[in-house]
């Protein structure tokens, strides 16, 4: 038996899960926020499973790393530092370079390091997270599990945009897509489980959260997927737009004499089901206000659900049949209310239903079938773990036994 760690490094915070293997124990998970702040709050669960939270300084992610490994210590989930023989930390984009996880040595780094514009406020805190970790923890084995390497099996006509092909020679401008191991996670399971390891199998991954992608999987390998250069491509969000006809910041930089910066930030940030209900991006609110007749929350929903419709019945066509759709992440894996809403849209032409009563049962964390029998596709909800997939390749990738 031995232990690894899945890390997950933001500009402002850090979570963590450390695994006993190979038995994919899980023996602790938490987070170290506002990083940066005074009050800076670290939360570990103890070998009990009870959350213990303090509220500090933490004056950057080297300071959170520290506070995690001794939280592990003091709290006697591990007696020394020598247990801890891999560590594998999430990154939003490995562009063009990375088809699988990888070794972190200075190659990775560094081309990590040359992707920071295509995704700035993750690559950049991925990088920071590494590094206080390789100074702690130095003989430690470090994996890099990229968000877009799954996607690299895309067809060019699939990732390649309608613009002059220069873009893409000299500036690797193309789809990347995101929630890559996500997806792949969801597929293996669905193949597995619910498809008895069908061969030619097709699957629709529905990764729905505040931010939300879909994968259309054949052979567990992804044909399509809904995000694009960066995470603001695809269906309408929590906060993102989505897809968007181009001509609108042209447009709105005209008339607002606001920067392309200011609006593009605005596109990924105050946009989506937040700018259109100008309720809130969670979920949960938006629905309150509509069932209490607000009629922008009403419109943000009905949007939503259409958008996503729409990428369904497209991807079922890119795939030719679909033999499952699964449903996971926040709003996939606890929102019957929106499952339902998408469903209806897609219900006359595709043929497609819930079971109502599954559908209202299957949520917080539960799994299985929300379809009804005579659907003309099967839908099962799978909550989705990232963290398992990066234990799981800290394993493979490091030769770990």
């Amino acid at each position: 038996m031995f232990k690894v760690m899945a890390v997950n490094a933001g500009s402002s915070s850090m979570k963590f899960k450390l695994y006993e293997m190979p038995e994919e124990k899980v023996l602790t998970n938490g987070i170290v926020e506002r990083i940066g702040h005074d009050d800076a709050i670290f939360s570990i669960k103890n070998k009990e499973g009870k959350k213990i939270t303090k509220v500090l300084p933490v004056a950057d992610h080297g300071v959170a790393v520290k506070l995690i490994m001794n939280g592990l210590i003091e709290h006697q989930i591990i007696a020394s530092f020598d247990e801890i023989q891999g560590i594998g930390h999430r990154i939003v984009q490995g562009g063009p370079y990375f088809a699988d996880s990888h070794v972190f040595d200075k190659d990775t780094e560094d081309k990590i390091e040359s992707l920071i514009p295509l995704a700035p406020l993750h690559n950049k805190p991925h990088l920071i997270g590494f590094r206080a970790f390789k100074a702690a923890l130095p003989k430690v084995g470090q994996i890099a599990v990229f968000d877009t390497a799954f996607h690299q099996s895309m067809d060019e006509a699939d990732y390649l945009f309608p613009i002059k092909r220069e873009y893409y020679d000299k500036y690797k401008c193309r789809r990347y897509g995101a929630h890559g191991t996500s997806h792949k996670y969801l597929a293996e399971i669905a193949t597995k489980k619910y498809l008895h390891n069908k061969k030619d199998a097709r699957i629709l991954t529905l990764h729905i959260g505040s931010g939300a992608s879909l994968c259309a999987v054949k052979d567990n390998k992804c044909v399509l997927t809904s995000m694009g250069l960066t995470p603001l491509g695809g269906i309408m969000m929590g906060t993102r737009t989505g897809d968007l006809d181009p001509s609108v910041l042209n447009y709105l930089v005209n008339c607002t004499n606001r920067s392309c910066e200011d609006l593009y930030q605005e596109f990924n940030k105050q946009s989506g089901l937040l700018g259109v209900s100008e309720v809130s991006n969670d979920t949960r609110d938006i629905q309150a206000a509509a069932e209490k007749g607000d009629p922008k929350a009403k419109l943000a929903i009905t949007m939503w659900a259409r958008k996503l419709a729409q990428f369904i019945a497209a991807y079922a066509c890119r795939l030719g049949r679909v033999d499952l759709i699964v449903w996971s992440a926040g709003i996939g894996e606890n929102a019957p209310y929106y499952r339902k809403a998408v469903i209806d849209e897609c219900s006359e032409f595709m043929g497609l239903k819930l079971d109502d009563k599954l559908n209202e049962e299957i949520a917080l964390g539960k799994e299985g079938i929300i379809s009804a029998p005579d659907s003309s596709i099967p839908m099962v909800v799978i909550p989705t773990d990232e963290e398992l997939m990066i234990a799981r390749d800290i394993v493979r990738i490091l030769g770990l036994k």
